[in-house]
């Protein structure tokens, strides 16, 4: 008998924030659009999650979202079915992900930040889905210069096992994971607006987590893209 091949889970890339560290530019470009060596930085995303496999993927807007849904259309382009969560404002990171789960479904998704650039392949943990009894997974990376505390630590302070929030060396979080709904549903302080760092917190040991060394960028500020562009100018 031959074993039935994995399906690729949903996704989701966040997309809704003001990108208020990026001004002025983010005053008429939604920063997922802002452009990386000629491409905007959420088609890098789009272009991983399709080559892991994943075909259904719910991107939220807020802020100069109609430029969002005009650039990406359905995602035919990329191989993907493209799916939009509307917020009047920017609902956070774990509310905009509350108001999407209708989009999202019952089963295990990924989700990435729009404005972040890594090239990690999320393929090693389609093939790997989370256990039952386990609520989420996260991605971290040693810590940048702007977060320089960290978020989590793992606990027995290996590169994988449980997130933990008193375990040294801390880690900063990548803006990767792959969440099952419940635990957002299940979280006892979910409200219209919040963040998904006190939801972490709130399921440390847990949740997995994986530290990843190789190239990672939160395109916060002007001078970390120029940086990005100029680390990828030189590969």
């Amino acid at each position: 008998m031959t074993s039935k091949p994995l399906q690729a889970p949903s996704a989701m890339v966040l997309a809704a924030g003001f990108g208020k560290r990026m001004r002025p530019i983010t005053d008429h470009t939604p920063k997922p659009l802002i452009p990386v060596l000629g491409k905007p930085l959420i088609e890098y995303a789009l272009e991983h999650l399709a080559a892991a496999g994943v075909t259904k993927v719910v991107v939220n807007l807020a802020h100069l979202g109609d430029q969002i849904r005009q650039h990406l259309g359905g995602g035919e382009q990329w191989g993907l079915q493209i799916r939009y969560s509307e917020e009047s404002e920017p609902l956070e990171t774990a509310g905009g992900i509350t108001k999407a789960l209708p989009l999202l479904g019952d089963e295990p998704f990924l989700v990435v930040n729009g404005d972040v650039w890594c090239d990690f392949d999320i393929t090693s943990w389609i093939e790997n889905p989370l256990p039952q009894d386990c609520p989420g997974r996260l991605l971290m990376v040693p810590n940048p210069p702007h977060n320089p505390e960290g978020d989590f630590g793992i606990e027995g302070g290996g590169d994988s096992g449980l997130l933990s929030g008193t375990a040294k060396p801390r880690y900063t979080f990548a803006g990767i994971s792959y969440l099952r709904p419940e635990i957002l549903t299940g979280y006892p302080h979910a409200r219209e607006r919040y963040g998904l760092g006190e939801v972490f917190a709130h399921n440390e040991d847990l949740m997995q987590a994986e530290v990843y060394t190789g190239d990672w960028c939160d395109v916060g500020t002007p001078e970390r893209l120029n940086k990005l562009e100029e680390r990828l100018r030189t590969e």
